[in-house]
């Protein structure tokens, strides 16, 4: 514990700032995922759409810092902060920023045979969270973030 608390405090201020920021959308993407889908829905994006695997070298850069700093942060949140919350956390994120992004949703059956769900987000051609499980699933829906420049 002792060296993660001087990690961070050795940290540049701006992934300090990104972390924090990381850690509020976490909390966001939770208090929307107790909402009803349906109102959630809107806030997503553009339905059944998707967005470019186009990307600036700049908007690569913020993809990298926002999937660390979810993916660190998801470890110390005192709520469940699993895909669908980070998928949510990292949307905001890059909307934040003017980058685009689609979020899927995918399902598939366990070994048992239960259905389970999974969500992963895309920008460009890196994927900001849920890579690791995103070939187990079926895509269900897409949620697309788009912005005129």
């Amino acid at each position: 514990m002792i060296r993660k608390v001087k990690s961070f405090v050795n940290m540049e201020a701006d992934m300090k700032k990104i972390l924090f920021e990381a850690y509020i959308y976490l909390a966001w993407g939770r208090l929307l995922k107790m909402m009803k889908f349906s109102k959630v829905v809107p806030m997503l994006g553009v339905h059944m759409a998707e967005t470019s695997e186009q990307a600036s070298a700049e908007h690569r850069e913020w993809v990298s810092k926002i999937s660390f700093a979810i993916d660190c942060m998801s470890r110390y949140t005192f709520w469940e902060s699993m895909c669908l919350v980070k998928g949510i956390a990292a949307v905001k994120m890059l909307e934040r920023r003017k980058i685009e992004s689609t979020l899927y949703l995918g399902t598939a059956k366990d070994s048992t045979g239960n259905m389970i769900a999974h969500a992963w987000v895309r920008s460009g051609t890196q994927y900001v969270t849920g890579k690791e499980e995103m070939k187990k699933f079926t895509v269900i829906s897409t949620f697309a973030n788009k912005f005129n420049y």
